[in-house]
């Protein structure tokens, strides 16, 4: 399965983010999405998965438009997953929105006792393991993790690329990391694209 950008153009007013931007993504690829803040990392996260919409260009699935209706094939893990969650939902809702095998709540340590809470009572770390879990439906083709571990500490960030870097593999989901972490782009990526050097 292939993902495609072609010739992509965004901006922010007069503000140029993208001017033709294209790149491909095979399903086995680990894309790794590097510059400086304000060069676009997270709005390109935003068009890939639908929270944005392009002035031009395509993003294609083995040639296939992605459609704005239903299901999105390009899901996004946010930095802030207080922010990607409805506040008055329960987190039994959170993860209701996908179908999810048992093997994904399990492999997060997403516990039974959360389900009941409300999003606001789960720490950060905590809601992020419910935000990543969300992802892995079975309709999921790409992944996005949008910084997804910045906030985390050092042990739980690794136990989460773990379980994110052995899903993608064994599901054969292509993965997209933004990170300003280097460390983990160079062990985890086998592509990647400087923005700022575009």
């Amino acid at each position: 399965m292939r993902l495609e950008v072609k010739n992509l153009n965004f901006s922010y007013g007069k503000q140029c983010i993208f001017n033709n931007f294209s790149f491909t993504l095979e399903n086995t690829d680990i894309l790794g999405i590097e510059a400086p803040s304000g060069y676009g990392k997270s709005t390109l996260a935003k068009l890939l998965s639908g929270y944005l919409k392009a002035q031009s260009g395509e993003i294609l699935i083995d040639n296939e438009k992605i459609s704005n209706k239903g299901y999105n094939p390009v899901q996004l893990i946010y930095q802030h997953p207080e922010k990607a969650v409805n506040p008055y939902w329960k987190i039994k809702d959170v993860l209701e929105e996908n179908t999810l095998d048992k093997s994904i709540i399990d492999g997060l340590k997403i516990q039974k006792h959360w389900l009941e809470r409300y999003t606001h009572e789960l720490s950060g770390g905590e809601l992020q393991r419910v935000c990543i879990a969300r992802v892995f439906g079975d309709k999921t083709k790409f992944i996005i993790a949008d910084e997804t571990t910045a906030m985390l500490d050092a042990v739980s960030q690794a136990d989460l690329w773990n379980f994110i870097h052995s899903e993608c593999k064994k599901r054969a989901i292509g993965l997209i990391i933004i990170s300003h972490n280097q460390f983990l782009i160079d062990k985890l990526c086998n592509k990647k694209i400087n923005l700022a050097k575009l």
